[in-house]
């Protein structure tokens, strides 16, 4: 077939003569048309209609539900994959007034002597803190409910002074308790104790300590004599009369040291240890009978992740096989019900060794556990 060429240019949009208008087309109804009076759609607003059902509510919008924080401070009103994230979606704040607890990321790990990566412990355990819920069942209590819990967001550390970073960290921990709120720390390694205990101590006097930790942390010291690491926190809270030692109590020692003496120093001094040989010989009930047999009067508690086991917990950065199971971790915590307890940090969660975030959850549950021991006290004291 041969196409016959048109003669001329082709017409220019604007020249094409203009359509007639079209006709409306006849308004018709089908069966799944609102304005039919057979539409089962029509027919169920006329039922509720009829039955005076109630209007619904307006749906408020995106950037609305994201800026709703509920009283109870359970969090924005977003699925947990969603939003910024803080500890338990709580709210994130500079103001203490009113305050109970405050929990304050300390992401330091300057003092670590063998993996590191607990700088970024803090923000990790938020991340798996969106998770959690807000009843405790095993403890009866919405700790959220009782207590105002805000994230205080993290301390600023130095990361090549631990002096400096540690000044930093009692500084925090002093601007809390001063406002009358307790402390949750989430670390960073464990030199980061040594400061937070040096806070509490001043306003509450010589603590009491629960230690759980695979290790003593009581080394003279470490890195070329130098008296501050994760190793020698609680020896120098000892010397500077931070702890008093016959309220102390170390719990899940295990594993090889360089010398004896790395565990007879802090016996000598009528600190409790009590090894994960301890614990299976006598059995977890009594465990936490012997510990609680020595917490009198204000108490701290001091929580390293490789109390652990590294089945549970292998993200942390001196792993100690033999440990605790993570259900025994929280059975332990939960153990301390009643205690006064004035203020806690959960340290040496080191994300870049962990497998699918195992030891930030544990982590994350054994901080809402410690929540919940605040939360049981005030609800028995009110």
């Amino acid at each position: 077939m041969v196409l016959a060429r048109v003669a001329g240019p082709a017409p220019r949009l604007h020249e094409m003569p203009a359509l007639p208008p079209a006709s409306p087309a006849p308004a018709r109804t089908t069966a799944t048309d609102s304005r039919c009076p057979r539409c089962p759609a029509r027919r169920s607003e006329r039922w509720l209609e009829r039955a005076g059902a109630v209007r619904m509510a307006r749906v408020p919008s995106p950037q609305e539900r994201l800026m709703t924080t509920p009283e109870s401070g359970f969090g924005a009103e977003l699925e947990p994959f969603a939003g910024i994230t803080s500890f338990m979606r709580l709210p994130v704040t500079r103001d203490l007034t009113g305050v109970d607890v405050a929990v304050v990321g300390v992401p330091y790990d300057g003092g670590t002597s063998y993996r590191s990566g607990a700088r970024l412990g803090p923000r990790r355990i938020r991340e798996a803190s969106v998770m959690l819920w807000g009843y405790n069942n095993a403890l009866a209590v919405k700790p959220l409910d009782v207590l105002k819990v805000v994230d205080y967001g993290d301390v600023n550390v130095i990361p090549p002074s631990i002096t400096e970073s540690m000044a930093n960290i009692e500084a925090r921990a002093d601007a809390v308790l001063a406002a009358g709120a307790t402390v949750l720390a989430l670390g960073g390694d464990h030199s980061v104790s040594l400061p937070l205990m040096r806070a509490h101590a001043r306003k509450f006097g010589p603590l009491g300590v629960v230690h759980f930790d695979a290790h003593p942390d009581t080394w003279h010291r470490e890195f070329d004599e130098q008296p501050y690491s994760h190793g020698t926190s609680f020896r120098r809270a000892i010397e500077e009369k931070i702890i008093d030692p016959s309220r102390y109590v170390q719990v899940g020692l295990r594993g090889p040291t360089p010398e004896a003496v790395d565990w007879q120093w802090a016996r000598e001094r009528g600190v409790r240890a009590i090894t994960m040989d301890d614990v299976a010989e006598l059995g977890l009930p009594a465990v936490v009978r012997m510990m609680r047999e020595a917490l009198r009067g204000p108490i701290y508690v001091s929580l390293d992740i490789d109390a652990a086991d590294p089945a549970f917990a292998p993200g942390t950065g001196t792993p100690e096989v033999g440990g605790f199971t993570s259900r025994e971790m929280l059975q332990l915590v939960r153990g301390l019900r009643g205690v006064e307890l004035v203020g806690c940090d959960l340290v040496e969660v080191c994300p870049p060794y962990d497998h699918g975030d195992i030891t930030s959850i544990l982590a994350a549950n054994l901080a809402f556990e410690l929540l919940s021991l605040m939360a049981v006290r005030r609800a028995r004291r009110s």
